[in-house]
Parts: structure tokens; C-alpha cells; sequence
């Protein structure tokens, strides 16, 4: 199985509950932040089709007035001109309101997907800069989940539901204004049974938006289990544990189906209810319509018209369209309540605290004077050096050498539980020094706390006498190389793999790195050789191949620091004999920091770190160690095996 953690993500949206009502508000911050022209354009795009497309009831009622009263007066030869001027003002509106509604639908789609591209771009380079700790809490899938189902939900919000929002609510303002010109009496028949539309919206939507929630939440939960599934798909098979992934999968799915079939339930009652509500509106518009002409009740208006059928016949035409407009609006609220929950997932990852970063001083290249003191240069010249400004002004230079040195550190990845206790070493520049220790004793982790991947409780951690803490992140990492025991090879070539730690490197470069890795032989045996493209984390490559190849990695970085984490657990013993020359080459003049379960490779360390929980017990040379019959005694002798 993976390791990959599957506690819930801070922003994840709770079980049942609301997104906060700011999401929007953001939202449409950021919207006009990314289009601060083109989306003003849009929507009084939007605004003229809604308002052009709800003004034809006005002219409905000016050509039925007409025809009334030339029927009356039976003067028809006039009449004409004026049903034909009403006519082609009509025909203009129409033109103006298609041309209004074709391009803001295009425009939409610039925003909509310019958006979402805008949007993953920050996510993913917001990602880059969050620290380890945050992988280490939450699940890969819940991760992609972000850049899937959240970013999915919020397209269609964008493209789809806003619009039509905005547009089904610029035409309620509308018609209800031009109703209350005509008829305030009809016009209060539609509020009410526009009410009972709204309440009953309410209370199904209250309903189904609980469930569309809880959706998007498994829907995450889901693509964390399947990933965590497909990278653990051999120890699966190995342990034929077929049918309980299948039992489990059933149960995620199941939540899935759960909440999405009664959201569904919900939502899809409420088109045929808000339809039927609408008719009966209609009805009752029509029969009370056609009373207040029967009893010649005076029509309360703002136009002073009387009742008459010029009023009432636009009136029904006004109700279709006031209840399919409040139809639509509630129509769109699940779609816009699972698109601000997407929202806020994505706005939660924006907020998640970044890797802080104090460091003050930088790695330069360098160049040794004749008087024996350092200056900065442009040009590489295989000459480091760290460049440290002073609160006075005055900056100092202090050659790469990578002495490492911990001081009485203290370290716990959760303030409840230290990990480290009291930890004092030195690495003096080209030492080799070896962590050796049952698994969780803390070998990992103080390499974990050089690279400042997590930062000390308690202590000082000094590199070429300078406090870590006062070294940017990035130009330490620069001088560190590491090799883990999980090899990440990337999509691409041999070629561009190995280059990964040194993106100015030649193809030469990248090729000795590759000897003197001992890769070189494999490799061009491959079928394009260092074109050779790899896919799937160098799926169609042995575990030990994509191991020389991280090892070539970090060859070809030349950093004057090394940290490597069971480097060669898995080659081969023949395998290994060959890489260890390669590695014996590559830990020349460099400091060296090794994590190893055999203990055949850390014989020839300068110094040997034996520890328990999270204490060094012992220390020294191999020889030092053996006279001591202590825990290394045990250990090599095979008296004590490592777990």
C-alpha cells in the first residue's frame, strides 16, 4: 500500500456544510482581477440581452392596443403604418439582443477557460512553494482532486450558472418593473405565487444542496483510494488482496452514489414543481384578468390604462416568462452552491501557508584572488562561495567547503512528540559519516532538518559556520545533492532525466555522470539510449536502473555536499560492486552523509552514528565501534538484526 496519508484536508469543505459566503464575493474579486476589461464587456453584454429580450411585452401590448382600438373605431386603412413601425422596432430589438447574446457567449468561453488556466497556475505554483509538511498530511488523490473535480465544478459555475443567474435575474427586475406599470392587482397575483415558487425552492434545494456538498467531499475521498490503490497495485496482487480493494472500493463508491442519487432526487423535483406552480400562476392570472374586465374594476397602475385585453394577453406572456425566469435561477443554485464548494477547496489550497523563508544569505560563484580572498563572479567557476550581508552594510564572502555541524538539536514533527533528542555531530569537510539504526530510530529525519525541509525546535544547525536558518532555502538545497531510497524518475528522456540536476549541463556532462554512476553500460543498451523516453516513473526500467540513474542525478549536480538515503538498497551485491566504485568517485572531496542498513557500505566512514530512538548511543569509526561490543557490534556481528 502507499504511504500516502489520508487524513481530511483542512480544505476540504465539512460534511453538510456551507461554503462561507465570502467565497464568492472572492470569486468574482479574482475574476475581475484576471479580466479586469473583458469581463465589464461580458456582462453589459449579458444586462442588454437580458433587458432587449424582456421589453417585447411592451410592444405586444402598444400592437394589441392598436388593433383594439381600430376595431372599435374601424379606421384600418391607418393602422398599418403604425403595427409595421411597432413591428420592425421589434425586429431591432430582437437583432440587438441576438448580436448581445453571441458575444457575450463567446467572450464567456475566453473567460471561462482563461480562468480556469489562470487558476491552475497559481495552485500549482502555490504548491511549489508549500512545504514537505503538507504532502506529508494529505493525500495525493485529495490533492488532484483540486485540479479535477474542484476546477470542474467551478467551470461550469463560471460558464454557465452566473450567467444565467445574472441573466434570470436582470429579467425578474424587468418584467416585475413593467408588470407594476400595467397592473399592480395582476402584478401582486405573480409576487404571491412567486413566493410559493421560492419557498418551495428553498426548501428542496436546502435539501439537495447538504448531499451535492457531501458529493465533491467523497468524490475526493474517492480519487485519494484509487490512487493510493493503483501505486500499491503489486503489493495488492502479491497479497491477493483483489477482492478487499474491490470491498473497499464499493464502500467509497457507495458513499458517492449515495449522496449524489438523493441530491439528484431533490434537484429533480424541483423543475417539475416550479413548472407546475408557474401554470397555475398563469390560470390564475388569466381568470382573475378576465374578472377585473367583467366587473370593470379600476386597474390600479402606473400607466393609469384601464383593464382591457391589451393589458391582460401581455400580462400572461409577462407570467410564463417571470416564472421561467425564477425556474431558472433556482434551477442554477445547486450548480452554483457545488461550485462555490469547489471554490473554496481551491481558495483554501491558494491560503495554505507557504515555506517561510528568512534566509538573508545566497550561494554565488566565486573566484579566489591571488591575496587568498574571495570575490563574486558571473561566469561559473566551480568555485562556491556564500555571500552574507551585514546589518552594517558591509557583505563577506565564505567559501563552499561543507563543514556541517549540529548543536544540542531537538526536533519533533509535532510539538507533542520530539523526535530528536539532543543531537551534536560534526561533518568536516570531505568526511563521510554513516546513520545506521532500526527503522524510526531518526537517521532520516536529520537529513531531513540539513536540507531545512522541516525547521529544528531546539538548537543550532551551523553550515561552513553559518546558522542554516540564515541560508535561503533554495541556495542551500543547491549545494546539497540527495539520493533517496524512492526513486522519482520524471516524463522525458534518459537524457533530460539525468540532467534534472543540472539544467545547464552538456549532453557530456550528463554522459560522465552517467560512468561514473556505472549507468553508462545499461543505458546504452536501452533501445534509443539516452533518447530513450521514460514514462510511469521509468516503469519499463528495474528498480536498481532507476536507482543508478538518481545516482547519475545527482552526479551530474556536483554539490559539495551529499546526502544519500539507502542509496543502493536496491542493487543488486553485484550491482553494487560496480556502483561503489562509481560512488567512491563521487564522494571524493565531499562531504558525505549515509543512511544504510548494510553495514558493509558504511565500513570505511570517518565516522559512524549508531541511533535509538532518537539518540545517538554511539559513535566513531567502524574499528572504534567493533572494540566497543556495544549495539554496531551486535548489528555487524548479526547478533541484533535492524527492523
Amino acid at each position: 500500500m502507499s504511504n500516502n496519508k489520508t487524513n481530511a484536508s483542512p480544505a476540504t469543505t465539512p460534511r453538510g456544510q456551507r461554503a462561507p459566503k465570502g467565497v464568492l464575493l472572492r470569486l468574482l474579486r479574482t475574476l475581475f482581477e484576471f479580466y479586469p476589461v473583458l469581463l465589464p464587456i461580458t456582462i453589459g453584454c449579458i444586462l442588454v440581452n437580458a433587458i432587449v429580450s424582456s421589453i417585447p411585452a411592451i410592444f405586444m401590448q402598444n400592437i394589441i392596443s392598436v388593433v383594439d382600438d381600430t376595431y372599435r373605431s374601424g379606421d384600418w386603412a391607418s393602422v398599418s403604418g403604425k403595427i409595421l413601425g411597432l413591428v420592425g422596432a421589434l425586429i431591432v430589438m430582437y437583432v440587438i439582443s441576438l448580436i448581445a447574446g453571441f458575444a457575450y457567449t463567446q467572450l464567456m468561453a475566453i473567460i471561462t477557460q482563461g480562468s480556469l488556466r489562470k487558476f491552475r497556475e497559481k495552485m500549482f505554483a502555490h504548491m511549489q512553494n508549500l512545504p514537505i509538511r503538507y504532502f506529508d498530511t494529505h493525500g495525493h488523490g485529495d490533492i488532484m482532486s483540486y485540479y479535477t473535480n474542484d476546477v470542474d465544478t467551478l467551470r461550469q459555475m463560471i460558464s454557465q450558472s452566473l450567467p444565467q443567474m445574472l441573466i434570470s435575474g436582470v429579467t425578474l427586475l424587468t418584467v416585475f418593473c413593467i408588470m407594476m406599470y400595467y397592473s399592480v392587482i395582476l402584478g401582486v397575483i405573480v409576487i404571491i405565487g412567486v413566493i410559493c415558487m421560492l419557498l418551495s425552492a428553498r426548501y428542496i434545494t436546502s435539501h439537495s444542496s447538504k448531499y451535492f456538498l457531501r458529493q465533491q467531499v467523497t468524490m475526493a475521498k474517492a480519487e485519494a483510494f484509487m490512487e493510493e490503490m493503483m501505486t500499491g497495485q503489486k503489493v495488492i496482487k502479491v497479497f491477493c488482496h483483489e477482492e478487499g480493494a474491490k470491498a473497499d472500493f464499493d464502500k467509497v463508491n457507495g458513499e458517492i452514489f449515495f449522496n449524489a442519487r438523493n441530491g439528484n432526487r431533490f434537484a429533480n423535483i424541483l423543475m417539475p414543481l416550479l413548472a407546475n406552480i408557474g401554470n397555475v400562476m398563469y390560470v390564475v392570472v388569466a381568470l382573475a384578468g378576465g374578472a377585473l374586465m367583467l366587473t370593470n374594476i379600476p386597474n390600479i397602475s402606473i400607466s393609469g390604462m384601464a383593464f382591457g385585453i391589451s393589458i391582460v394577453v401581455p400580462f400572461l406572456n409577462m407570467t410564463k416568462q417571470f416564472a421561467g425566469a425564477v425556474s431558472q435561477v433556482s434551477n442554477q443554485v445547486n450548480m452554483v452552491i457545488m461550485g462555490l464548494a469547489g471554490t473554496h477547496r481551491i481558495f483554501a489550497l491558494l491560503d495554505e501557508e507557504v515555506e517561510t523563508d528568512d534566509g538573508y544569505v545566497t550561494l554565488v560563484n566565486a573566484r579566489i584572488n591571488d591575496d587568498g580572498s574571495i570575490s563574486e563572479c558571473a561566469e561559473r567557476t566551480n568555485v562556491w562561495a556564500w555571500k552574507h550581508p551585514h546589518s552594517d552594510g558591509t557583505i563577506t564572502y565564505t567559501r563552499l567547503m561543507g563543514d556541517v555541524r549540529f548543536f544540542d538539536v531537538d526536533f519533533g514533527y509535532t510539538p507533542e512528540k520530539t523526535v530528536l533528542h539532543n543531537i551534536s555531530l560534526y561533518a568536516k569537510p570531505g568526511q563521510k559519516l554513516a546513520f545506521v539504526g532500526s527503522t524510526g530510530a531518526g537517521k532520516t529525519t536529520i537529513t531531513n532538518l540539513i536540507n531545512r525541509f522541516y525547521d529544528i525546535e531546539d538548537g543550532k544547525i551551523r553550515y561552513d559556520g553559518i546558522n542554516i536558518n540564515k541560508i535561503r532555502k533554495a541556495d542551500l538545497r543547491h549545494s546539497l545533492g540527495i539520493i533517496l531510497q524512492d526513486t522519482n524518475l520524471f516524463t522525458g528522456t534518459v537524457m533530460e532525466n539525468i540532467r534534472y540536476g543540472n539544467l545547464d549541463a552538456s549532453d557530456e556532462d550528463c554522459i560522465a555522470a552517467a560512468q561514473l554512476a556505472g549507468a553508462d553500460d545499461f543505458i546504452r543498451r536501452l533501445p534509443e539510449g539516452y533518447n530513450t523516453k521514460l514514462t510511469g516513473n521509468g516503469a519499463n526500467l528495474s528498480q536498481g536502473q532507476r536507482q543508478l540513474l538518481a545516482i547519475a542525478r545527482a552526479a551530474v549536480a556536483d554539490p559539495p555536499v551529499m546526502i544519500m538515503d539507502e542509496a543502493t538498497s536496491s542493487i543488486d551485491t553485484r550491482t553494487e560492486a560496480i556502483v561503489q566504485r562509481g560512488m567512491d568517485a563521487l564522494m571524493s572531496h565531499r562531504t558525505v552523509f549515509v543512511i544504510a542498513h548494510r553495514l558493509s557500505t558504511v565500513r570505511n566512514s570517518d565516522a559512524i552514528m549508531v541511533l535509538d530512538h532518537g539518540r545517538i548511543i554511539e559513535r566513531g569509526t567502524h574499528e572504534d565501534l567493533l572494540k566497543l561490543k556495544g549495539t554496531y557490534y551486535q548489528l555487524y556481528t548479526g547478533a541484533l538484526e535492524l527492523d
